[in-house]
């Protein structure tokens, strides 16, 4: 099923780097969006340490997040999150798309993130971004059943970047630094 998209909806979405003030509403997203949510302390570290920390700004407020850690010419996606309120409206799509090209912009040649095998709709976001599966984590995610596989996808920046510049709708789009 194609779900439309309000074009003037995500022209209104904007992005900002986190700052502790933001960890309230992150938090809130994160319980209402996961059964084992991260706690403030580990949000609050991927701040201090400067890690690559966003957060997805609508006019009714913050409607989402992404964090990534970067070194060794790799980034490494830890948290991508969108209120389930507000899913469905290609907004992790266009928070993830900037998250790429950032990292990309400061030199790093490869995208690394895990994904739990029983969430289809982060599956198909990354299917559909060119992210390929290069390998499985066993046991890595807390489920209520005991554990759950992540599996472990990579994207070429180099070949993103190639394939961006002939996506000019998610560039014309602004953010905030």
């Amino acid at each position: 099923m194609v779900i439309p998209v309000d074009v003037d909806r995500l022209m209104s979405i904007s992005h900002r780097r986190m700052v502790e003030d933001d960890l309230p509403a992150v938090l809130a997203i994160e319980q209402a969006a996961y059964p084992f949510p991260w706690s403030e302390g580990i949000f609050r570290d991927c701040v201090r340490v400067g890690y690559l920390c966003r957060v997805l700004v609508a006019p009714e407020g913050i409607v989402g997040y992404g964090l990534v850690s970067m070194g060794a010419g790799e980034m490494h996606v830890l948290n991508l999150c969108v209120h389930p309120t507000h899913r469905g409206q290609g907004l992790a799509r266009r928070l993830l798309i900037w998250l790429l090209d950032e990292a990309h912009q400061t030199g790093s040649g490869y995208a690394f993130l895990e994904v739990r095998p029983s969430n289809p709709a982060a599956i198909q976001l990354y299917d559909s971004l060119g992210f390929a599966p290069v390998g499985v984590r066993p046991g890595y995610y807390q489920a209520v059943d005991g554990r759950e596989d992540a599996l472990v996808y990579r994207l070429d920046l180099d070949i993103w970047a190639i394939v961006r510049a002939k996506a000019p709708f998610e560039r014309s789009v602004r953010n905030r630094q």
